[in-house]
């Protein structure tokens, strides 16, 4: 299993992942799964008069590729489109591939390419005694940042030692 590589600075590491999430749902399950069972033990706390969850989105990104290709195939342009959600970046993709003004304009039809499609999500979670910490998973690493204790990468790392996408 790849090892979780500390960097200098701020406590962070980073699990490059050998294979890729290879789409969407595989992603979103490792998400879901963190914030909804909380396999890492995190605890709700309250900050400046607000109520925090153990395990807290703080950001997302889904990116989808576009290339246009002509009637003989040649490719003639691409794209680039962001969402904030799964839900979005699905829709988002339909709406696309169904916008006949766009291909119109680009001269040719548009191709999704799922595979170059980005994903990244930053979580905040809270440990009972040594505080915040974030944790980003992307298409193709995991980082872990601003821990203050090491059993918090030590249980970081067996979490995602038991999760096959995150080998």
């Amino acid at each position: 299993m790849a090892p979780f590589i500390q960097k200098t600075g701020p406590k962070s590491a980073v699990r490059n992942l050998k294979n890729p999430f290879p789409d969407i749902e595989a992603f979103d399950s490792v998400v879901r799964s963190l914030i909804f069972q909380n396999p890492l033990g995190c605890m709700s706390f309250r900050s400046q008069r607000k109520s925090h969850p153990p395990v807290e989105r703080v950001r997302a990104m889904y990116t989808a590729k576009f290339v246009y290709r002509n009637a003989k195939g040649k490719r003639i342009g691409g794209s680039i489109e962001t969402y904030n959600s799964v839900d979005g970046y699905q829709y988002g993709i339909h709406a696309v591939l169904a916008n006949m003004a766009n291909a119109a304009a680009h001269g040719g039809r548009a191709i999704h390419v799922p595979e170059d499609d980005l994903f990244a999500v930053t979580l905040k979670c809270h440990d009972p005694d040594s505080g915040l910490y974030f944790l980003s998973l992307a298409r193709d690493r995991v980082t872990l940042s601003s821990f203050a204790d090491e059993s918090i990468l030590a249980r970081v790392e067996a979490w995602a030692d038991g999760v096959p996408g995150l080998k």
